[in-house]
């Protein structure tokens, strides 16, 4: 749909971070001393960060997005007051250059009580390949498929994905920054010729990982298919903020 939502003009933001704490609904995130909008839906279109920033960097345009959602933006919310109340953990960390994802961060770990082997925790995993690059336009897997679309570090972030997300789903994977090319003529092609039921995006936080969300969105228009999607974003942390 098209409507009124946030621009954030990188190049005249100076990281102060007051647009952040200006926003109600939690849409706008810092990375690498820069502000950036986490997610499209989580934008109301209001505007109320804009009177917050001295370096005059936001501003209102009309695009093509997602339509505002209270819903997710009521559950973020309940997510961070619960992180704000049991504690995130120490993360240290230091951007590495390039891309703001990549900044090195450590996290600290109890010791989990549970063990796990080959026999206890079976994959979930219902093809292969997995990399978008790799994978055929059409395959018989990919028909009547729920399809998973997902950055590959989520995997590794969120410690259930295989039980969460992998379980009943045909799962793409990709690194938008790292990857060549743009995946949405791919994603386009494989939503197109095959019996798709449904598609669900998850990426990290990380400014630079909506380069898949916008692929996936971008390949599901392009289809001229109306199937059920969502997407979900995973914290540096392996927390669901979304």
């Amino acid at each position: 749909m098209i409507r009124k939502i946030v621009k954030i003009d990188e190049e005249k933001c100076t990281g102060c971070g007051l647009c952040a704490s200006a926003c109600h609904e939690n849409a706008i995130v810092m990375e690498n001393g820069k502000a950036h909008l986490l997610r499209d839906d989580f934008c109301d279109g209001f505007g109320d960060c804009l009177p917050a920033c001295p370096a005059d960097a936001i501003t209102i345009e009309e695009r093509e997005s997602a339509a505002y959602s209270p819903e997710a933006v009521e559950m973020r919310k309940q997510i961070l007051a619960a992180q704000n109340e049991g504690g995130a953990g120490h993360m240290a960390h230091a951007h590495a250059g390039g891309c703001p994802g990549s900044a090195m961060h450590t996290f600290n770990r109890n010791e989990s009580s549970e063990s796990y082997d080959n026999h206890t925790v079976p994959s979930e995993l219902m093809q292969w390949p997995v990399q978008i690059k790799l994978l055929p336009t059409q395959a018989p897997f990919f028909e009547n498929a729920n399809l998973l679309i997902a950055a590959d570090c989520t995997a590794y972030a969120y410690a259930a994905f295989h039980r969460d997300f992998i379980k009943n789903h045909i799962t793409l994977i990709g690194c938008p920054k790292l990857d060549e090319g743009d995946y949405t003529e791919k994603l386009t092609q494989i939503i197109s010729n095959n019996s798709i039921k449904s598609i669900t995006i998850v990426r990290m936080e990380v400014h630079c990982c909506g380069g898949l969300e916008r692929a996936a969105t971008e390949a599901l228009k392009a289809s001229g298919k109306f199937l059920p999607w969502r997407v979900v974003v995973i914290s540096r942390n392996g927390e669901i903020l979304a």
